[in-house]
């Protein structure tokens, strides 16, 4: 029994429904019964453009918001395009908690980011690491518009009483990723590169970093399973983690990739680029405490990204 259900017929928003994460939420939703979600893509409604955002809560009048729009990117994009994260990610949440508190929407669910805790954060990260040191200078701007949005959601709550929520994530993959070559993460971007190494008959393949640090990764389908969950089990201004509560580095799951995708040949790394922060492992136990656990598991949801690399392929490698 949930501790805080929601009416099924209510109008909801999800907001970045063509991303990843957004599009993971949308399929949940369905799932769960939801039979009035509103959604717009960035063609149709630029959530930068204040004036535009405003016009379209006004008419369209959402009670249940998920914010799960931003601009994001693996470490070159963020350490290239530091303005442009900060700008539009700060626009966007901006713009949409305004509309949706001026339009009457009570219930919000943020979807921010593991990394606006500290580089050297003690691990397991507990959600009472924010802000207590210095952030992973390579994605610091990002970083920094994703807590602001956290103090967005508490201050809302604070001074109108509106029953929002912040969910961070730790790092996420699966069905409706990004494999741009750039702008992607870790994880889908070795996919594409151990395919195309595969495929291409290649003898070796060289990785950014020394592939030491640690990472925790999410499978989307799992984290939008949690929002669902919280916005219906959880209600407090303190942001919460959900993560897999487990971490391997970034060696080993290329190697769990190359077998994946049948990649025989030697693994190289490039220790003169960046490794970004040593190690990120969220502690998810506030979750786990409410009766929620991640599902899959990372060979399975590996698997589930190969295939939508490959189903997607002919587009994907026009980029």
């Amino acid at each position: 029994m949930s501790a805080f259900p929601i009416d099924r017929s209510l109008r909801v928003f999800v907001a970045g429904h063509r991303g990843m994460v957004g599009s993971a939420i949308v399929r949940r939703l369905i799932e769960a019964g939801f039979s009035d979600i509103v959604t717009r893509s960035s063609n149709q409604l630029d959530l930068r453009d204040r004036t535009n955002v405003f016009a379209f809560f006004e008419q369209e009048q959402p009670e249940v918001v998920f914010l799960a729009a931003a601009k994001v990117g693996g470490i070159l994009a963020n350490d290239t395009y530091p303005a442009d994260f900060l700008s539009d990610n700060l626009r966007i949440q901006l713009n949409v908690m305004d509309a949706a508190h001026e339009f009457g929407a009570e219930r919000l669910v943020f979807l921010g980011s593991s990394c606006i805790y500290p580089k050297f954060a003690e691990q397991p990260i507990s959600e009472d690491a924010l802000m207590t040191g210095t952030l992973e200078p390579t994605n610091d701007a990002y970083a920094v518009a994703k807590i602001a949005g956290i103090q967005q959601v508490k201050a809302m709550r604070k001074q109108h009483g509106r029953r929002w929520i912040s969910v961070m994530p730790s790092n996420l993959y699966g069905p409706g990723d990004n494999y741009d070559p750039v702008g992607s993460h870790v994880l889908p971007a070795l996919i594409r590169r151990f395919i195309e190494a595969r495929d291409a008959g290649q003898a070796q393949i060289t990785n950014w970093g020394t592939g030491s640090p640690l990472r925790e990764f999410l499978f989307v389908e799992d984290l939008a399973d949690a929002c669902v969950f919280l916005l219906e089990n959880y209600d407090s201004s303190e942001h919460i983690n959900v993560g897999s509560g487990e971490d391997l580095s970034i060696k080993d799951l290329a190697a769990i990739i190359a077998e994946e995708v049948g990649f025989t040949g030697e693994t190289l790394w490039d220790d003169s680029k960046p490794d970004g922060t040593p190690r990120k492992l969220l502690d998810v136990s506030k979750i786990n405490d409410l009766g929620w656990r991640a599902t899959t598991g990372l060979r399975e949801g590996i698997r589930e990204s190969i295939r939508d690399f490959e189903s997607r392929r002919a587009e994907l490698t026009k980029m």
